[in-house]
């Protein structure tokens, strides 16, 4: 068997996280990824290798991107914390004081907190949606504000597998006149070559092709059978998206798709460019802070936790405020990390008392027993 070449570098101390890194590429010949970890703002681990793009030969470069999935909504809590810390958004209120629309059908009361929790009712559309409505911002953010809830806010949560990102993008719409994407760019220039919210056209030849491996699209079958219509209908939206989330040439492989502003689960990036997003939250990086202390006690509050509202098996993650939180069913460095992970795969992720930004992203999905990215985080935490 040919071993992948790895390339990049590793600080000493680190070694074992790059022996996990090779690691992953064993029976998996076409996966391409990137892994990049900073401490204290510092990179000690940056290393790519790999297939980017097996139909047309291309290999994962150092400054390749992918799409990270539901890492997306880990990025734009960042965008709605940094908001809070600047005074624009408010945790404790209701999110029709910034988005009127929202108040009806029983939602006056839900709260920005409880938006980015998970409660809000609205983890799928009532009625199915196509490819071309989800992507139209406004059809969808409109559908979203005039939407009965699934069950009553606040009394229990469901995932927003999709949903979550133009709820939240919306509220970072309506504070500062720019949808995510663009302000995601300004707050984050150091490293807006790569990290996007609506791929740039002048960056598709950088993206990898997305791959999605039999426990992928068997995982995506296992959905489609959910006791709950709610579920699959959460990832779907009830035929723009297929189950497994990617085929060839559709889904989020769709360069319509790419380029479209989608904050819960359409994010690009380099693995170095996400890590150095994450890192900057707990510590200065490239000369920017994006979060303070005082911000992040509140952000981090739980929130969600234990069995959803529609049934689903567990071990199941816990959240805060939008940022997904350590767990049984996504183990991070501890408790004092926070982040989000993404379908096939990807992880990203900070910790405070460590000071690390953490990215691991690929385009060789799986799901289920798949434990990639547990196995770098693991090795991590015995390199301190």
């Amino acid at each position: 068997m040919t071993q992948t070449e790895i390339r990049g570098s590793t600080e000493t101390g680190y070694e074992q996280v790059a022996d996990a890194f090779a690691a992953a590429f064993a029976g998996r010949p076409t996966m391409g990824a990137g892994l990049t970890i900073r401490v204290d703002g510092r990179r000690v681990v940056h290393l790519w290798g790999g297939v980017a793009d097996k139909q047309r030969a291309t290999p994962w470069r150092e400054d390749t991107a992918s799409v990270i999935f539901s890492c997306t909504k880990g990025v734009s809590s960042v965008l709605i914390a940094r908001l809070v810390q600047d005074g624009l958004l408010d945790y404790e209120q209701p999110v029709a004081r910034y988005w009127p629309e929202f108040a009806t059908a029983g939602k006056a009361q839900v709260t920005v907190a409880d938006l980015l929790a998970h409660r809000a009712g609205l983890s799928a559309f009532r009625n199915p949606l196509a490819l071309e409505q989800a992507l139209d911002w406004s059809f969808v953010t409109a559908a979203l504000a005039a939407q009965e809830p699934l069950w009553q806010p606040g009394t229990g949560y469901a995932y927003h597998a999709i949903t979550h990102g133009w709820l939240a993008g919306e509220l970072v719409r309506r504070v500062t006149g720019q949808l995510p994407g663009e302000y995601l760019a300004r707050l984050a220039e150091p490293w807006s070559d790569g990290i996007w919210i609506g791929l740039p056209d002048a960056q598709r030849s950088r993206v990898a092709h997305l791959q999605a491996s039999e426990s992928q699209q068997e995982a995506g079958r296992q959905l489609e059978a959910a006791e709950s219509p709610w579920t699959p209908r959460a990832m779907t939206l009830g035929g723009a998206f297929p189950a497994a989330l990617v085929t060839p040439h559709g889904g989020f492989n769709d360069p319509r798709v790419q380029a479209a502003q989608i904050p819960g689960a359409g994010g690009i990036a380099t693995a170095d460019a996400l890590s150095a997003f994450w890192s900057a939250t707990v510590a200065e990086t490239d000369g920017v802070r994006l979060l303070d202390d005082a911000v992040l006690d509140r952000a981090l509050i739980p929130m969600s936790g234990g069995a959803p509202v529609f049934p689903t098996d567990g071990p199941w993650p816990r959240w805060a405020r939008g940022f997904q939180l350590d767990s049984e069913a996504r183990r991070y460095l501890g408790g004092s990390s926070f982040g989000h992970d993404g379908a096939g795969g990807q992880v990203s992720f900070a910790d405070r008392d460590a000071r690390v930004g953490f990215a691991f992203v690929t385009n060789w999905m799986e799901a289920g027993a798949d434990d990639r990215a547990t196995t770098l985080v693991d090795a991590l935490r015995r390199s301190f």
